[in-house]
């Protein structure tokens, strides 16, 4: 268990490049415009190995208690109050605000250790810049500059000297057994309302404005014995529709989410059925490869004819991923979570299934019995032998000649063959074919003496046959 340290402040005064300036990453999207960060956004400063420290990056306070700017206040409080030191960080070049000020007034009641950190004093007098800053009070003011990491060693310094040796802060580990799952979709279908009902607190902030999620936040959490790692996820709109840079960082991070995921958990919204975005969105999970768990939110306000409607339209919609799961919830009431969750087991337990070679070979062997390849150009292609190539997905490498040939049909019935054989749901299936190369190709047949002379021989007889 690790210390806590809070960035706190009014928006745009670069809390979030201070934040990747502590933990040596970019888990924090920057941007000039006010109010990019809205979610907590938690890392560890590892600057000093010997003493880690747990960093939370929080969205602007705007001084309203109304719409997100209310729930970004509040999570910056929420994180306010778990710290053990809280980094109140102004901007140097703009000095103070009445907003800073009240800021300052609600810190003074938290009764935590708060530093007062001068931001974007690069450039400027970082003394007058501290002293414009006097009136507050604060003992400990630090003047630095986030983006150039000017008198970021400094702060470091008086801040490990402030924390405790130990805090109550969880970090993200490592762990194997950990399921990654990543909660993707188009903006506005509950992604954030679901990861918050299973954590069983406001975690992220969840609102009836699209687009309300930015970053990819992730959570750890134990249920039922078993260890997960949810994340969070922007929402994914179309390209044409995308205009703000933010959103295309945002799209960035969703996409780096779905790599790094186990099961992608894709939300459809029970009461517009499969869009063309949603499509889109599937399409994403699928070029990565991973497990897929289709979840068709907010089912409960759905009468028993819209049900049978829905029901019909994803299976049309869904056909070209017959293999995923569909799972009826709601996020709102937290209905169908324990079927959810077993769709996840099922899709996670198919995507990183081990194989040996020989029942991989026999399998490929059974299947060439029921059903040979067919004839291309007057010549089959030869299926030899298969070994496993991987796992999420399971990838399986067959050896042959003319593989090159193979008909695509061919190659869907190979793959929902193993599905079947294997009993893999939830899981794209992949195959690698690879022809053996021709040992004779470009290789010159050099003829010995006696041949010469029998080619020779043949030649005359030809002629005087003429």
């Amino acid at each position: 268990m690790l210390p806590l340290v809070a960035l706190v402040g009014r928006p745009n005064v670069g809390k979030s490049t201070l934040f990747n300036a502590l933990t040596r990453s970019r888990d924090a999207l920057v941007h000039d415009a006010p109010g990019v960060t809205r979610d907590r956004n938690y890392g560890v400063c590892r600057l000093d190995e010997s003493r880690p420290f747990v960093v939370v990056d929080t969205g602007g306070i705007a001084g309203s208690d109304e719409g997100l700017a209310g729930a970004t206040a509040r999570q910056s409080r929420a994180a306010a109050e778990e710290a053990d030191l809280i980094l109140f960080v102004v901007d140097g070049r703009e000095g103070p605000s009445a907003l800073d000020d009240d800021i300052l007034a609600w810190l003074r009641r938290s009764a935590r250790q708060v530093f007062l950190v001068v931001n974007k004093v690069d450039g400027i007098d970082a003394q007058a810049a501290r002293n414009e800053f006097a009136r507050y009070g604060i003992r400990d003011v630090l003047a630095v500059s986030a983006a150039h990491r000017q008198g970021v060693d400094e702060l470091l310094k008086r801040v490990l000297a402030a924390l405790p040796e130990s805090g109550d802060a969880e970090v993200l580990d490592d762990d194997p057994e950990r399921i990654r799952i990543a909660f993707v979709g188009r903006p506005n279908v509950g992604k954030s309302t679901l990861v918050n009902r299973i954590l069983g607190e406001e975690r992220m902030i969840a609102s009836d404005v699209p687009g309300t999620t930015r970053d990819s936040i992730a959570a750890d959490i134990e249920r039922d014995g078993r260890k997960y790692r949810l994340v969070d996820t922007a929402g994914l709109r179309r390209r044409s529709k995308v205009e703000e840079a933010v959103e295309k960082f945002s799209i960035v991070k969703t996409l780096q989410a779905i790599e790094q995921c186990q099961v992608a958990v894709i939300l459809l919204d029970a009461g517009e059925g499969v869009t063309e975005q949603d499509a889109s969105v599937l399409g994403a999970v699928l070029d990565a490869g991973r497990a897929l768990v289709v979840a068709v939110n907010k089912w409960d306000g759905q009468s028993d004819y819209q049900r049978r409607q829905t029901e019909a339209l994803l299976g049309r919609k869904l056909a070209f991923v017959d293999w995923a799961e569909a799972v009826r919830i709601s996020a709102l009431h937290g209905s169908g979570l324990r079927e959810l969750f077993r769709a996840v087991h099922r899709a996670h337990a198919s995507a990183t299934r081990k194989f040996g070679t020989s029942e991989v070979t026999r399998s490929l062997e059974t299947a060439i019995e029921a059903h040979p390849p067919p004839v291309v150009r007057g010549h089959a292609p030869k299926l030899r032998f298969a070994h496993p190539g991987g796992e999420n997905p399971p990838t399986f490498v067959v050896h042959g000649n003319r593989l090159s040939s193979l008909p695509e049909s061919y190659r869907r019935y190979l793959e929902n063959f193993f599905r079947k054989r294997f009993k893999l749901v939830g899981t794209p299936v992949r195959f690698v074919f690879k022809e053996g190369d021709n040992p004779y190709k470009d290789k010159k047949n050099v003829l010995t003496e006696r041949q010469v002379a029998k080619k020779k021989r043949l030649i005359r007889h030809a002629k005087r046959g003429k």
